[in-house]
């Protein structure tokens, strides 16, 4: 009979070895995850933008000044913070239960029958229990919960550099606005210049009353422009101060292609003529802002061709997260397993009596020592759902790891596409505002020699103006792009 317990226990060993394997990532990447760009390279090896430090790849330091007190106040990242410290309790709790619980439980008690004097009895006990873990059920409970707390910290990261990402966006946007409200501004100018010549033109009766009509029509939608562009840098400095999480209030910030301070409306250059160069003030960068993305920027996509490495995904928090998912269901398998084979737990208590029922002579001390095994028989099903619930959920995860992995590189496609798109577009608009500043110049001289009418003058105006904003949301465009990038290959994270 020994000798088939002992062989009883030795096979239960035996198949209880493997639940004490530690968890290997085995779900492959997806071939060619990156895809291909038209009208640009296919993603090569290469070291990538990722690997680039957020202070490194924004160096405005108005901006930077801004995202570090964006981190330092914003709610949703102070969340997240709270969460990795909960997991953290919650993983020294896991490793706790190697360690046996005592507990102190003093009871007294008065008992009387038929009215005869009441008798007194205490315990005063120290009572003690531990679990042998045996088949690895507190192991893989520990090692679940570590990988809960690599979740909570790659989702802190995640939070981070969205907050990042979304700051300089933001930012950027309101550079932009800056200058295409320098664009309206001097444009205003110009076109109040052209109003009072047709004015005078009309008073000399060389023009007609619809013509000034029409001018200044143009001339109001100007100004109704500047009102709103005006409104939308409100909204936006609004948005940055709920990242803040803080009163709406202005926000710092350089000129777009300049580090120094917003200029006032005389230092921007406000030109008095149609053929003077909007960016003569600022031209450091043909795409780019300076202080966002800086050299990286230009590197990453003002280049002959735009690599990123094929390993890059491996920095994206999403990623991380999905991988650390798979590893907790991993471990909760193998505790859902565990389950099956028999608990051990030893027990015991030390103390003080006067129970004379329990000793022969009272007040003397009590030790108590106890070694239970259970094993599980019938459950009513418990443990066999557990499992193939834990099971379900591990093979869930893996799925889901693979499609976080596609659209992850779904995101890095766009951003490329985007990225050579707004750099093809870049040279075009170059173009289009120089062409139509000479067209607005010219005609403008004709209609002042009675050459040209003020239809001519209207339309050449208003297509300058047009193709201003448009080369200005161009370089957003394309920032936000390179931004997008920058974030979609796990940059952000340092």
């Amino acid at each position: 009979m020994r000798k088939n317990v002992i062989l009883f226990f030795a096979c239960l060993t035996l198949t209880g070895c493997g639940l004490y394997n530690k968890y290997e990532q085995k779900t492959e990447m997806p071939a060619n995850v990156f895809g291909s760009v038209p009208g640009g390279s296919a993603a090569k090896d290469s070291i990538s933008l990722a690997q680039t430090t957020w202070r490194e790849f924004f160096t405005d330091p108005l901006l930077q000044q801004l995202i570090e007190q964006v981190l330092a106040n914003n709610t949703d990242l102070n969340s997240a913070r709270i969460a990795v410290e909960k997991s953290e309790a919650a993983l020294k709790a896991a490793k706790m239960a190697y360690l046996p619980s005592l507990y102190f439980a003093p009871q007294g008690a008065l008992s009387s029958f038929d009215r005869s004097a009441a008798s007194k009895t205490y315990t005063l006990p120290l009572q003690l229990s531990m679990d042998i873990d045996v088949f690895g059920s507190i192991t893989n409970q520990k090692r679940a919960a570590k990988a809960v707390v690599l979740q909570a910290q790659m989702q802190q990261e995640a939070i981070r550099s969205n907050l990042i990402a979304t700051t300089a966006q933001q930012y950027l946007m309101l550079q932009v606005l800056d200058r295409q409200l320098d664009i309206l501004t001097q444009t205003d100018s110009l076109w109040n210049k052209s109003l009072e010549t047709e004015q005078a033109l009309w008073e000399n009766g060389k023009a007609y009353s619809t013509a000034v009509n029409q001018m200044e029509a143009s001339y109001l939608s100007v100004k109704t422009q500047i009102a709103d562009t005006r409104r939308n840098i409100r909204s936006v400095e609004n948005a940055i101060c709920k990242l803040l999480a803080v009163s709406p209030q202005h926000i710092e910030r350089s000129s777009l292609n300049c580090l120094t301070p917003d200029p006032s409306p005389k230092e921007r250059g406000v030109y008095s003529s149609p053929s003077e160069n909007i960016n003569s003030k600022c031209n450091h960068s043909p795409l780019f802002g300076r202080g966002v993305g800086g050299e990286a920027l230009e590197r990453g996509v003002g280049g002959e061709a735009l690599e990123v490495g094929g390993e890059a995904l491996l920095n994206r928090p999403d990623i991380r997260i999905a991988n650390h998912a798979m590893e907790e269901a991993f471990y909760n398998t193998q505790a859902a397993r565990a389950a099956f084979y028999p608990s051990i737990t030893l027990s015991g208590t030390a103390g003080w009596t006067n129970d004379a029922g329990i000793v022969v002579d009272p007040g003397k001390l009590l030790l108590n020592a106890i070694a239970q095994l259970t094993q599980p028989i019938f459950a009513r099903g418990k443990l066999t759902a557990n499992k193939k619930i834990a099971m379900l959920t591990e093979e869930d995860l893996q799925k889901k790891y693979v499609q976080t992995v596609i659209n992850a590189g779904n995101e890095v496609n766009e951003a490329m596409a985007s990225c050579l798109t707004a750099r093809e577009k870049h040279a075009y608009y170059q173009r289009q505002v120089e062409v139509l500043r000479e067209a607005y110049t010219g005609t403008h001289e004709l209609m002042d020699n009675g050459k040209a009418s003020y239809i001519e003058v209207l339309t050449a105006q208003e297509s300058l103006l047009n193709a201003q904003l448009s080369a200005a949301m161009n370089t957003y465009n394309a920032s936000e792009a390179v931004i997008a990038l920058y974030i979609a290959l796990g940059g952000g994270t340092k």
